[in-house]
């Protein structure tokens, strides 16, 4: 596939914007350009080929299937895409006040009694999300329930298969 500053043709526009009457600001000297940026001269009609054809090349739970398994790739079912773009969560801050965020932390909090009850355990935790967070988290707590049953020492390795995630040895040596 070639590049679109290949596919760059002189003269060539993609839009052009009717004069907006406002005001142009002055710009500190310091922050001009030299020289205008290289952008790809290109029609509109074969921009939008152009990313529309990016896009199909995109993977998504919806157009494949990814064997290995990955971190960053978990299957989100649409129905929670719909949900966490629910203004209530979509335009919480992580900085925001806690009174502004309870109906949220309600929310995670009542999954989080679900969960635990689903999967018969006192407690469960919703972070850290994925990759090696979880990893790390996941093996701190085999570390800590073989503690408990007093079988810390008997249990010391790890098996992991050559295709694992290359985090694997860190987070075994950090859970100890």
């Amino acid at each position: 596939m070639k590049l679109i500053y290949e596919k760059s043709q002189e003269g060539r526009r993609a839009s052009s914007l009717p004069a907006s009457g406002l005001p142009v600001p002055e710009l500190p000297e310091e922050l001009r350009r030299e020289r205008p940026p290289r952008l790809p001269e290109i029609s509109e009609p074969e921009l939008v080929r152009h990313f529309s054809s990016l896009a199909t090349r995109t993977f998504g739970v919806d157009t494949g299937f990814y064997p290995l398994g990955s971190c960053t790739m978990k299957h989100n079912p649409r129905v929670n895409e719909r949900v966490v773009n629910l203004p209530g969560f979509r335009d919480l801050h992580p900085l925001q006040e806690e009174e502004g965020a309870q109906g949220a932390l309600e929310v995670m909090w009542r999954l989080q009694e679900i969960l635990a009850e689903v999967a018969g355990l006192p407690a469960v935790s919703l972070q850290p999300a994925a990759g090696s967070q979880g990893e790390l988290t996941g093996l701190m707590l085999m570390r800590a329930y073989f503690a408990d049953r007093g079988e810390a020492d008997a249990r010391r390795k790890i098996v992991i298969p050559d295709t694992a995630h290359g985090t694997n040895p860190a987070s075994v040596t950090m859970a100890g």
